[in-house]
């Protein structure tokens, strides 16, 4: 059994892998679902008790009855079960009722924000890559120099410092003092479709960069202490060693096998992190009025707007799902560790 995947042919090798793979998407698809199901329970549960949205709706004149009749009318006074189900099939269908606060459809809202919060958290993320990679090899390439050290100390204050002391801080030096960037808002906008994107003004490429390196600063800090110690811990590997041995250069040792295999689980976490950036983007969006899905949330946070409050939670587990599935795919398909321990469990 040990060396059955040795001795499979190509094609049996490649049917066994794509069994494993349909075998592998349908369980996650499951267990998505089940998540999926526990968080739609949380939100509706929850908000429940965050507040009366019918007395948020309503002016002080409006009289006992036509408060109760706009309950009614909401559904509010239906059970606990029979509520549920109305909101897991309407969820199921898109259909995520209507604002109480601003009396628009929840969906529509949330087109509107959608744009901004992923362009914000896209750039974050780019930037926390291109930046946190280039400093985590250097730091596990060169531990001892002094550039070493200031790169190390960055990313202790970034991981040290909370997200909206440093979007202040910003805003304080780089708005108020310099006065070289805008301190709140997303600049001029250009509507491509139903899309709205800042990133193809001037206006919108200004304001977009103290948001986004607030909101990348945790992430690069992260990924570039999980490049440096992974770096560090493949160049003392043998297979390093014998290619040493070798004669190959530092540039194809360090470059062409060591960066290549700290890669792998950078990437699996770096996949997970984009959830969380979308997730953690409501207080940088908070400190810069970023017209995004965060703010919107935190608005109807006050106002007790629950289809909005309850979106908001059910469209971030579903990114979180949705990552979570493409990183799980992608760490079977890069890893063949993964395949051979599979095939040698069926072998037994």
């Amino acid at each position: 059994g040990f060396f059955i995947s040795a001795f499979l042919q190509p094609d049996k090798q490649r049917t066994l892998f794509e069994v494993q793979m349909i075998a592998l998407i349908i369980r996650r698809i499951i267990q998505s679902i089940i998540v999926m199901l526990a968080v739609a329970f949380v939100a509706f549960t929850l908000f429940r008790y965050v507040g009366d949205p019918v007395s948020q709706m309503v002016g002080q004149e409006t009289s006992i009855a036509d408060m109760e009749q706009l309950r009614e009318n909401l559904g509010l006074n239906d059970p606990m079960i029979v509520q549920f189900a109305r909101f897991v099939g309407n969820t199921a269908r898109g259909k995520f009722g209507i604002s109480y606060r601003i009396g628009r459809p929840v969906n529509v809202l949330f087109a509107e924000r959608l744009p901004a919060t992923l362009e914000l958290s896209l750039i974050a993320a780019l930037f926390s890559l291109l930046v946190g990679i280039p400093m985590g090899v250097y730091t596990g390439l060169y531990p001892t120099r002094v550039l070493s050290k200031v790169f190390q100390t960055i990313s202790l204050i970034g991981i040290s410092l909370p997200t909206f002391l440093i979007g202040i801080l910003l805003i304080l030096f780089f708005g108020v003092i310099l006065g070289w960037l805008p301190t709140f808002g997303r600049g001029e906008v250009i509507q491509l479709g139903w899309w709205s994107t800042g990133l193809l003004t001037v206006s919108g490429l200004k304001a977009i960069i103290m948001p986004a390196f607030t909101l990348g600063m945790f992430q690069l800090t992260l990924i570039m202490r999980m490049v440096r110690s992974e770096m560090m811990e493949v160049l003392r590997t043998d297979y390093i060693k014998f290619a040493r041995a070798r004669g190959l250069t530092n540039r194809a040792i360090n470059f062409g096998h060591a960066l290549k295999n700290t890669l792998v689980p950078v990437i699996t976490i770096t996949g997970l992190q984009i959830g969380s950036i979308i997730a953690f983007a409501l207080i940088t969006e908070t400190v810069f009025q970023w017209p995004g899905m965060g703010l919107l949330f935190l608005q109807a946070i006050q106002f007790a707007d629950i289809p909005v409050m309850s979106t908001y939670l059910i469209l971030i587990a579903f990114f979180f799902v949705v990552i979570n599935l493409i990183v799980d795919i992608l760490y079977h398909v890069v890893d063949p560790r993964l395949r051979f321990d599979k095939a040698v469990a069926a072998g037994h």
